[in-house]
């Protein structure tokens, strides 16, 4: 007797928060059940045979409404019910993730005298992400990064940009960003407000952050990959060396575009392969 269903995102993930009403054809309320941290309803109130109407909610989701049909045996069978984010925008499952390096990368990117582009990245990094269950605008993000781990693959350039005209590596050792909330910006697009500190400045830095999806991994956990991007301008964060060559242009730009290609493993901490 009673009512079944399963409540799942369209990546098939529980939505552990729904809420199921279902109501008769004159529209009044019969039964209403909360899923468990599974997605689960199972609710043994048994219903009168005849057709209803199914309505399941959650908060961040858009309501979904489907008939059903209860048999004799007073129980109604709804199956799976698919919800869709609130906009359309989509985000992995809620609680922690952690940032996996080997498989991801923090680089940027510069013009060098104005006709090319300079690409480096940073090879020493730690984030932890957590995604929130009800309200998506309150997920959070830290990053940590080691400033000596530049890497452009010229020695002689990643020594000058260790040294205090760029990166000061021995009196500020850490780059961090820590997150702030975030806004959706479109279907599993986000602006991810935070601060960045970096050569000892504090500067809030807004990050436009894609979602690519999640999947399993060969060592038995789940992972979710983002990319994200923006720009920084030197001088915000008084670095303000130069070289000018003939003509007066800079031999190295004073805006780095900065972009990030992120997996995260779901849980606090990361697999031993």
């Amino acid at each position: 007797m009673g009512l079944t269903a399963k409540i799942r995102t369209r990546d098939g993930w529980a939505v552990s928060h729904a809420v199921v009403t279902v109501t008769d054809m004159a529209g009044g309320q019969v039964l209403r059940a909360e899923a468990d941290g599974e997605g689960a309803v199972r609710d043994a109130t048994a219903l009168v045979p005849g057709a209803y109407t199914v309505i399941v909610t959650a908060v961040g989701y858009a309501p979904a409404a489907s008939s059903a049909i209860v048999t004799a045996s007073g129980r109604a069978e709804v199956g799976t019910v698919t919800l869709a984010r609130q906009g359309g925008t989509e985000l992995p499952p809620p609680g922690p993730w952690t940032v996996d390096p080997a498989h991801s990368a923090v680089g940027a990117v510069a013009q060098h005298l104005g006709i090319s582009s300079v690409r480096g990245r940073f090879t020493q990094f730690s984030a932890a992400i957590e995604v929130a269950p009800h309200d998506i605008a309150r997920s959070r993000v830290e990053a940590v990064i080691r400033a000596a781990s530049i890497d452009t693959g010229n020695a002689m350039r990643d020594t000058h940009l260790r040294s205090a005209d760029f990166l000061d590596v021995e009196t500020y050792p850490e780059i961090t960003y820590r997150s702030a909330g975030l806004t959706p910006a479109g279907p599993d697009r986000w602006t991810v407000h935070g601060e960045l500190s970096l050569h000892g400045v504090a500067r809030p830095v807004d990050l436009d952050l894609a979602y690519l999806g999640t999947g399993s991994d060969p060592w038995g956990g789940t992972r979710a990959a983002f990319r994200a991007t923006t720009e920084l301008h030197r001088e915000d964060f008084a670095m303000n060396y130069n070289q000018v060559v003939q003509a007066g242009i800079a031999a190295i730009g004073t805006t780095l575009k900065v972009e990030l290609d992120v997996q995260a493993v779901q849980g606090d901490t990361l697999p031993q392969a």
